[in-house]
């Protein structure tokens, strides 16, 4: 797709990776819009030039929210970018039962109400784009459960919509980061890629078209997995 002049709304974009596919689809000529659920953070990017909608996608007033911001304007393209992850292990018995509704919300809930909710005029546009951004946890889980489940969730979904959408206009992708360097894994693991690099290499698939666009060493795990599920499973256990 050329992203020039197109309007695409972005969730998660305060920070992260949603921060840098801002900037860089901005570059790119397209119009933008983005969401975010800390104030503080909204108005920082608001200060950049940005339009952002402050919306808290945990919660179903928060996707109201951000569907009353937008008001009826054109979309082009929609990007589920925010995401987050949750307390929930067996072994130290931190089990944040709460975050983990918050969590489901977030990163499948949310997603899929605004898909539906904005495909009429998705559709309308003749030639439009939803890119889900999922993880390289939804093809082989560690032990982030919650997270993992939730992204695992979100990448059927997006198949399963894909093939009924074939026809439509509406191109459908999945894009499927590895460890980014974000606030989200402060202090897990290391040769994090940068959010820098990880919206490059998103951008330039919305741009070719691919279906699936598995960023940085995605591409191996998808490789493992395609010779052994088993295997892959687990070396991503390990973490």
């Amino acid at each position: 797709m050329q992203l020039s002049g197109k309007t695409v709304l972005v969730t998660g974009a305060t920070d992260g990776i949603g921060a840098q596919l801002i900037q860089q689809l901005r570059d790119r000529g397209a119009v933008v819009i983005g969401s975010g659920r800390s104030p503080e953070k909204v108005a920082v990017t608001r200060a950049l030039g940005f339009e952002m909608i402050e919306a808290d996608l945990s919660t179903a007033a928060g996707v109201d929210a951000l569907l009353a911001g937008l008001g009826d304007r054109p979309i082009d393209v929609l990007v589920n970018n925010a995401g987050a992850g949750t307390n929930y292990d067996f072994r130290s018995g931190e089990l944040d039962l709460d975050g983990a509704e918050r969590t489901y919300y977030l990163n499948l809930q949310a997603p899929t109400q605004l898909i539906a909710r904005l495909m009429p005029r998705l559709k309308a546009r003749g030639e439009a784009m939803v890119v889900n951004v999922t993880s390289g946890l939804a093809v082989a889980p560690s032990m982030a459960a919650v997270y993992c489940a939730s992204k695992a969730g979100l990448r059927s979904y997006t198949q399963a919509i894909r093939a009924q959408l074939k026809g439509t206009g509406v191109k459908v992708i999945e894009a499927l980061p590895p460890l980014v360097d974000t606030q989200m894994t402060a202090g897990r693991g290391q040769n994090k890629m940068s959010p820098q690099e990880c919206a490059r290499q998103i951008v330039a698939g919305m741009e070719s078209g691919r279906e699936t666009i598995n960023v940085g060493m995605v591409k191996v795990l998808q490789l493992v997995h395609s010779i052994s599920p088993a295997l892959a499973r687990s070396i991503m256990l390990r973490f």
